[in-house]
């Protein structure tokens, strides 16, 4: 490449290669009786994830369902990623999952995609059995056959899984964007560290001035 051409992640969408990334908006993490939390007291619940449960409901889903809408309506692909193992047992995790006793069987009401972001008939979902979807899934592959080079990921959490795909999208060739208002964490703190941390590998955008670059 010619040294006076000029690199830049602050490009605006192009839909015919774009495609946004809902990550791990499932019911597992994102319902009070979902399985990460059923055995929590609403005492717990009260003190340590009622900010996180409001943010979800109040603004990161009904933001999510926004991109959702407008990427349908510019034509550009919805994918989603859910974490669920490809068996019951979770045989197949990764080292990580099975260390921490963490398996969300294969089929199972904790792997689908919350109600009200439900897939449409047409559009994929990853089931991963690692924080990345690009280690643990064909993801890559489908996205250059799909001939996507602009990757717009939302989803949960910010500090996790969203952390893990944005970098590794970036060092798989992708021009990301992080919507900062559609995806969030435990806790603000963690939500702004995790923003501040990845800040450097894509541009961030909220979702009014994403929305503002479709057609």
């Amino acid at each position: 490449m010619p040294s006076n051409v000029s690199l830049t992640r602050d490009l605006p969408l192009d839909p015919a290669v774009s495609a946004l990334l809902v990550v791990d908006v499932q019911n597992l993490c994102a319902r009070r009786d979902g399985g990460e939390f059923k055995d929590l007291s609403d005492g717990e619940i009260a003190r340590d994830y009622a900010d996180y449960f409001q943010e979800i409901e109040s603004v990161a889903v009904p933001n999510m369902q926004r991109l959702i809408a407008g990427f349908r309506k510019a034509g550009a692909e919805v994918i989603y990623t859910t974490i669920e193992s490809l068996t019951q047992d979770g045989r197949d995790r990764s080292l990580d999952y099975k260390v921490t006793g963490f398996n969300v069987p294969r089929g199972s009401w904790d792997a689908q995609v919350v109600d009200a972001l439900t897939p449409g008939e047409d559009e994929m979902v990853f089931a991963k059995s690692a924080s990345s979807v690009f280690i643990s899934t064909n993801i890559d592959y489908v996205l250059r056959n799909l001939g996507v080079k602009q990757l717009v990921i939302c989803g949960l959490r910010t500090d996790h899984c969203i952390q893990s795909a944005v970098r590794d999208a970036c060092d798989h060739g992708y021009l990301v964007t992080l919507v900062t208002d559609a995806c969030t964490s435990i806790t603000r703190e963690r939500h702004e560290t995790a923003l501040q941390t990845i800040k450097g590998y894509c541009r961030q955008r909220t979702t009014e001035a994403l929305l503002a670059e479709l057609p």
